[in-house]
């Protein structure tokens, strides 16, 4: 889609401008049902429009992603925009200065619609947790667009934003992908620099995009990824074109599959997967059953690792240098252990109100695990755990190439199902965490759909990718989808 209307925008079929405009009057027309924005960035867009049609009037090469609006998930700074995380602590925020994904985008003349739901500080697998409303799936409004990047996600099912880009903690991109029919994308840790996104658990999170397609999705890689010298955690990985590895050829390519991943799926949602193998099995990659012996002790591993690093980075939000301030005026500033009660008070009336409820339970648990006489018994066993999880990856990627499993255990379900059951709603990430957790990068992809109560839903499968191997994992994505 990106490149059709690259070529419209070239050849004068379509303008910037009015491309831009027909996207804010969808937005207008369907958002007040979906709710996938947060934010309206109307008179940013308009002049970066207006920058790449003066550029094309003057006969001016331009990008492929020039003049091509897209959505920006608001846990990603951009300079004089307001950015909450969707939570009410920092409802009054507003960013200084850009992510380094989003001065990669200003660079080649991208155009930024707004910014959109999630999950607060980007926690949870539905878009049902931010202080400010449910991000609805626009295939079917009585079901979750899926979590954390909802917004994103449902933005691009909807026709409300060309690309997107979301974050992916746990499966935050892939996920909400799943659900809403899309492609969405978590790159190898570190391919894409994480400065500017509000830190949740900081070895654990990546940014990425959602597309239409597995090309669209290569196109925003393309101009994002890259080494920065604001991350020390990003690699040397710039200047690459993605969308030359999109040859449509898997032959040879070997993908190994976990039997315990499908086994343990419903039956409709096994066949959607088998379907997916017999697909690949027909374009010519060699099956291989693979076994990940310690993967299902990710969940457990990824729910203790994960709070840990949120109890420590939402630290930072304490009432007093940004964000909510609650100033409770009856303290009297009596000294409380040598720290004014007046003080103390700010810090705990500030978090109480500013934060919700899943982000107070995971900042507890993670505080919890990483106190005295428990930091061995959780948080370093964890982290042990995880060792052993990669090196099952690694051995697993001395025999194939991919790994292919479902990306969630379902599709979408239903707005209020699963929010009085912190434990069912964890479960939804059993398929997409192991990926964070080792560092992979892997893509959900639209396969065949499944019925639920006699409606067909979107359910995605995900290919998971050696390190820094996104190139035979787009490569195996864009075969599948135009096989169909």
């Amino acid at each position: 889609m990106i490149r059709e209307l690259h070529n419209k925008l070239i050849s004068g079929e379509i303008t910037s401008v009015k491309l831009t405009e027909e996207y804010f009057a969808r937005i207008e027309e369907k958002d007040k049902d979906i709710f996938a924005y947060l934010t309206l960035t109307k008179d940013l867009a308009l002049e970066q429009a207006r920058k790449v049609d003066a550029k094309i009037a003057r006969g001016e090469k331009i990008e492929l992603l020039e003049g091509i609006p897209g959505a920006i998930k608001d846990n990603l700074c951009i300079s004089g925009v307001r950015t909450t995380a969707a939570s009410k602590i920092l409802d009054n925020y507003i960013a200084p200065y850009d992510a380094t994904v989003i001065e990669r985008l200003k660079e080649v003349g991208a155009v930024f619609l707004g910014k959109t739901n999630l999950d607060e500080f980007a926690m949870g697998s539905s878009t049902e947790n931010s202080a400010y409303g449910v991000t609805k799936n626009p295939l079917d409004l009585t079901r979750v667009s899926g979590g954390s990047s909802g917004g994103s996600a449902a933005a691009i099912a909807a026709g409300e934003a060309v690309w997107a880009l979301g974050t992916d903690t746990g499966g935050s991109i892939r996920e909400p992908a799943s659900f809403c029919g899309v492609v969405g994308l978590k790159p190898t840790y570190g391919r894409v620099s994480r400065h500017g996104a509000i830190a949740m658990a900081s070895s654990l999170d990546q940014i990425g995009p959602i597309t239409k397609s597995v090309e669209d999705a290569a196109i925003v890689l393309s101009v994002i990824a890259g080494q920065d010298k604001l991350d020390a955690t990003s690699a040397h990985s710039s200047g690459k074109d993605y969308t030359k590895y999109l040859t449509g050829e898997v032959q040879g390519l070997r993908v190994g599959i976990v039997a315990e991943y499908i086994d343990g799926l419903d039956e409709k949602e096994k066949k959607s997967i088998l379907e997916v193998i017999e697909t690949y099995k027909k374009l010519g990659a060699e099956i291989v059953e693979i076994d990940l012996p310690h993967s299902k002790y990710s969940l457990a591993t990824y729910y203790i690792i994960q709070p840990c690093e949120v109890s420590s980075n939402l630290a930072r939000y304490d009432g007093i240098r940004y964000g909510l301030n609650v100033d409770d005026k009856k303290n009297s500033g009596v000294k409380e252990d040598g720290m004014s009660k007046k003080l103390l008070e700010t810090y705990l009336d500030s978090r109480q109100y500013g934060f919700g409820k899943e982000v107070k339970r995971r900042i507890m648990l993670g505080t919890y695990a990483l106190s005295s006489g428990y930091y061995d018994a959780y948080y370093l066993k964890a982290q042990k755990v995880r060792t052993l999880i990669k090196r099952d990856f690694e051995k697993a990627f001395e025999k194939v190439d991919l790994i292919l499993a479902p990306t969630a255990p379902t599709p979408a379900f239903r707005i209020g199902e699963k929010t009085e059951d912190p434990l069912k709603m964890y479960l939804a990430d059993m398929f997409s965490i192991t990926a964070n957790i080792v560092g992979v990068p892997a893509i959900s992809v639209p396969g065949p759909e499944v019925e639920v109560d006699g409606k067909k839903l979107p359910f995605g499968f995900q290919l998971m990718a050696k390190w820094f191997d996104e190139e035979n994992m787009l490569r195996a994505a864009h075969a599948y989808e135009i096989s169909k």
